[in-house]
């Protein structure tokens, strides 16, 4: 694990780095999760060659400090990723995002060209209005979520690799996340993907199709890529599928 000092936010930003050759992976996860229980046997699969990685946990998220002065907005975290990148002296990363990391991979894709040379977003936050999971979640008072929700929210997942990964976050992270992809970015994510000057990749398992946003990215050039027997954790629930999509693109 590595760590970097983030000045304005008095926190640490914490990924572990996975050794290899060629371009840096950098693989940021979504709402509740952490990098490595998603992404560690992605980044690791032979079909990928054994590339170099970087498996980011956000502010507020797995190992990674919780502020409790961060606005936890996708910018915010777009910001504290470049910090990394512009830390560790490297430009041209392929760049991985799920869910609410996706959203978070196109604004630091659009903030920062110099830093991304491919994009892929799994099933991302495009626009305000949040998903099944955060609109829940914003819906209550952030007190409230935080002393008695949160608790109940964990007790009630179905999934027990979810419930398990959504422990190690911070709730008032978690809610504070939740209401910023509920209010949405201006501008949004989905206006900036398809004019983005990089390589692009958007990524949607079988299980949530049809899917309004990955239709409007194919009509507007982004290529789509459906993954079979997934659903929205499809990097969980056919990895082999996943990488597939990532080898054939990056």
């Amino acid at each position: 694990m590595r760590e970097l000092f983030l000045a304005n936010e008095k926190a640490y930003i914490r990924w572990i780095a996975l050794p290899g050759e060629g371009p840096l992976r950098v693989f940021v996860h979504g709402l509740g999760c952490t990098a490595a229980s998603d992404f560690a046997h992605i980044a690791a699969a032979p079909a990928l060659g054994g590339g170099r990685a970087m498996l980011v946990d956000l502010l507020g998220y797995g190992l990674s400090d919780r502020p409790a002065d961060f606005d936890y907005r996708m910018e915010s975290q777009a910001a504290a990723v470049a910090a990394v990148l512009d830390h560790l002296g490297v430009t041209g990363v392929d760049l991985i995002g799920h869910s609410m990391g996706g959203a978070v991979a196109i604004l630091l894709a659009a903030s920062r060209p110099d830093l991304v040379a491919r994009l892929v977003v799994a099933e991302p936050n495009l626009y305000a209005g949040g998903g099944a999971f955060s609109s829940p979640v914003a819906a209550q008072d952030e007190d409230t979520f935080v002393t008695t929700g949160f608790a109940r929210m964990v007790a009630s997942v179905g999934r027990a690799d979810y419930a398990a990964r959504l422990r190690l976050a911070d709730p008032l992270a978690v809610h504070r996340s939740a209401v910023a992809l509920v209010e949405g970015s201006v501008p949004a994510p989905g206006d900036l993907l398809p004019g983005l000057p990089v390589p692009r990749l958007y990524v949607v398992g079988e299980a949530s199709l049809p899917d309004a946003d990955a239709a409007s990215m194919a009509a507007r050039g982004v290529p789509v890529v459906e993954i079979p027997g997934a659903g929205h954790d499809l990097m969980l629930d056919n990895p082999d599928g996943f990488v597939a999509a990532l080898a054939d693109f990056l």
